[in-house]
């Protein structure tokens, strides 16, 4: 990722936290506010009507209270009845280590030893992962069971005609209906019968668990009044499936954007090639209407040295030459190519066949010399007529 796109992926974020700490701001603070009177005005109405008690010892006992709230006493058990059901029986405590290595961590319960909060160090560090892996296989095999059955859906919807691209579009929402109804919708109505919550109280918790937030101010189970055993544990693999649907959304969502970014890149390549091509030949055709006014463009150099036409075949016609200036004689040096003939019209013609032959053209033996090309009689000069200098050789 670029530096300036992370730097603005950044802004982007620091602005969107900003606009959420003002919206929380303003929603919340008054509530709080609101509370902080009620409790001074039960504070101060518990010291009217009893007089015996100071003000620093009720402070005392409220944070003890407080305290002994948040280490899961229960506030309606006294001395004469006993709780029907403990905070670290092994339903709860099944689900509070399920917490821990889903990173959800409501905190409704917390660990008040020193030797529970030292297990908990190393617990978290082994299961964490562990459950990262359970997480993947379990949602890999969920994803393939909903688009299997999604696949015969779209047989239905392919043999009725439609569009692909609608039965695409069809078959993305159908899993994502059928995953909100099965880990969303469903709960939802379970939490409100047996928790007793409102609809918006209940998918509040739903959301907040599937997203690994975990507030703690709802959270199933936690009242004590429950008396099933085994009623937390199947909430906690509820979590489990809820996580791998939702991980299983991600995952998809990500090769559909790596597809999509793979398309945009080659649409760009051929929009980028259409457009060097359509330049080119708006210049070629400027350079064409522009005639003799254009500058003159430099002629291409040939790859390959000038060619000897002694090395020309016997059985191939010798192209006309054009009439070329005398040269000083030059002493004789060996060729650097190896064909019988160096005339640049042979190669360009004859190398494609003698490299599909696999094998170079045979040279003639040691000590025989080739035999001379014939040579184009010369016509008889008249008079006045200047010798050729083709004649002269």
């Amino acid at each position: 990722m670029r530096g300036t796109t992370l730097l603005a992926l950044l802004a982007l974020v620091l602005l969107y936290l900003v606009s959420g700490a003002l919206v929380f701001q303003a929603l919340e603070q008054p509530h709080e506010q609101q509370a902080q009177r009620e409790l001074r005005e039960v504070r101060e109405k518990f010291l009217r009507a009893y007089p015996c008690v100071n003000d620093q010892a009720l402070g005392s006992f409220i944070k003890e209270v407080a305290d002994a709230l948040g280490g899961g006493a229960d506030p309606e058990t006294n001395s004469t009845t006993n709780s029907s059901r403990s905070a670290w029986d092994l339903g709860s405590a099944f689900f509070f280590s399920g917490t821990i290595i889903t990173t959800i961590g409501y905190g409704n319960a917390a660990l008040r030893t020193d030797a529970g909060r030292l297990f908990c160090i190393f617990y978290a560090l082994v299961g964490i992962p562990l459950f990262g892996i359970l997480l993947a296989g379990v949602g890999d095999r969920l994803g393939s069971s909903l688009r299997r059955g999604i696949g015969h859906i779209e047989a239905v919807f392919l043999k009725w005609h439609v569009p692909p691209e609608l039965v695409r579009i069809l078959s993305a929402v159908l899993f994502l209906l059928v995953g909100c109804l099965l880990f969303v919708l469903t709960p939802m109505f379970v939490f409100c019968y047996v928790e007793g919550w409102s609809k918006l109280e209940a998918i509040y918790f739903v959301i907040v668990t599937l997203t690994t937030v975990g507030f703690g101010d709802y959270v199933a189970g936690a009242d004590p009044h429950h008396d099933s055993p085994a009623y937390q544990p199947l909430v906690w693999f509820w979590i489990l499936l809820g996580l791998a649907y939702f991980a299983s959304v991600l995952t998809t969502i990500g090769n559909w954007l790596r597809v999509v970014s793979r398309r945009t890149r080659a649409e760009m390549g051929g929009l980028t090639a259409q457009a060097a091509s359509w330049t080119g030949t708006v210049t070629a055709r400027v350079t064409q209407r522009a005639g003799p006014s254009a500058p003159p463009q430099e002629k291409e150099r040939p790859l390959l040295p000038p060619l000897r036409p002694s090395a020309q075949p016997a059985d191939q016609p010798r192209p006309p030459t054009p009439p070329k200036k005398p040269e000083p004689p030059s002493p004789p040096t060996a060729s650097a190519l190896d064909y019988p003939s160096e005339n640049l019209a042979f190669i360009d013609e004859s190398s494609d066949t003698q490299s599909e032959r696999g094998c170079a053209l045979p040279r003639a033996p040691r000590g025989r010399r080739r035999p001379n090309p014939p040579r184009k009689p010369s016509r008889p000069r008249g008079p006045g007529r200047p010798r050729d200098k083709s004649e002269s050789l």
